[in-house]
């Protein structure tokens, strides 16, 4: 099998980019209205704590995807998919079967999801695969590992679809099994439909949660949240190192942050129409919580950023 078949795939590229070119979102920048303007504006007052996208490595995502980015005006203009009084809530399904520390890894994953769209998240009764009726033919053993599989797209269409509630800005499932796309792809770490406001991602490459907590937790959140970007309409990052980076790969993935970066943080801003400053508290807390350090220095220092641009320009403004 070709080797881009190993891919890290947060979602299938392709049709993120034919959404993109539906929506109009690679043609001229646009003009903001004052609304967009202000969290443009609040969004730059980030970017001392950011680092633009380093050199292409071989084997990185964009060593093999040509990608035109998306900016903020071009993410507005595109009409992107947000919450609303009608869709408000964010669904997780565990499909399959959990051991203790998994069960673990998807409940913690719940409650970060909710901190970073800043949105109520619900968690659904566990669906065992027999079920959700997936057939043998949307199964398998890998024919070189001999691992069991269920096909991804059918757990999007056949089981996720029916099953979207009618006040769900999304539907995401967390999975034990190995997942595979197409017959012709050795795996994948999860796949998301923009159009349905679905997607599914596997803990299975994440690493033992039982020995390797902390590293699968944040390879999980990593996902999920990444994942759940595209289902706003966001698309990949080409800009900065940022959580909205495409991956091709386990090493590639693990060196990119959990946090987004300026350009893409202010899209989830305007999607949630949350507090930004609270959101950066929310996400530290969690952090700090879990033992994820550096993350949550980070979340600190933004939200502390905000704040004390804030008062600056009011101070500013006193002088006047």
């Amino acid at each position: 099998m070709r080797a881009l078949k190993l891919v890290l795939v947060i979602g299938l590229i392709g049709v993120g980019v034919l959404f993109a070119i539906q929506a109009g979102l690679w043609s001229n920048t646009p003009e903001l209205d004052e609304l967009t303007k202000r969290l443009a504006t609040r969004s730059e007052k980030l970017v001392p704590l950011h680092k633009k996208m380093g050199s292409v490595q071989p084997g990185d995502w964009l060593a093999s995807h040509r990608e035109s980015g998306q900016t903020f005006a071009q993410y507005v203009a595109g009409r992107p998919i947000t919450l609303s009084k009608k869709r408000d809530t964010l669904y997780v399904l565990p499909l399959g079967e959990f051991n203790e520390h998994q069960r673990k890894i998807v409940e913690l994953s719940a409650d970060f999801l909710g901190r970073y769209f800043m949105c109520q998240v619900k968690t659904l009764e566990t669906l065992s695969l027999e079920k959700a009726k997936i057939p043998e033919s949307a199964r398998r053993v890998h024919p070189s590992w001999g691992v069991r599989q269920i096909r991804s797209t059918y757990v999007l269409d056949d089981v996720l679809r029916p099953r979207l509630p009618k006040d769900a800005v999304a539907l995401i499932a967390f999975t034990s099994s190995d997942l595979y796309p197409a017959d012709d792809w050795n795996f994948v770490f999860g796949q998301a439909s923009l159009r349905h406001r679905v997607g599914v991602w596997s803990i299975f490459r994440n690493g033992d949660a039982e020995t390797e907590f902390k590293t699968c937790l944040l390879r999980t959140i990593k996902t999920a949240s990444h994942e759940t970007g595209h289902m706003l309409s966001i698309q990949h990052c080409i800009a900065y190192e940022c959580n909205m980076c495409g991956s091709n790969n386990r090493s590639e993935s693990d060196r990119r942050p959990v946090y987004l970066c300026p350009n893409c943080v202010a899209k989830v801003w305007y999607a949630t129409k949350c507090d930004p400053a609270q959101r950066f508290d929310q996400l530290a807390e969690f952090c700090a919580d879990h033992e994820l350090q550096s993350e949550a220095e980070f979340y600190k220092r933004s939200a502390s950023q905000l704040r004390q641009t804030a008062t600056n320009g009011q101070n500013e403004k006193d002088k006047q």
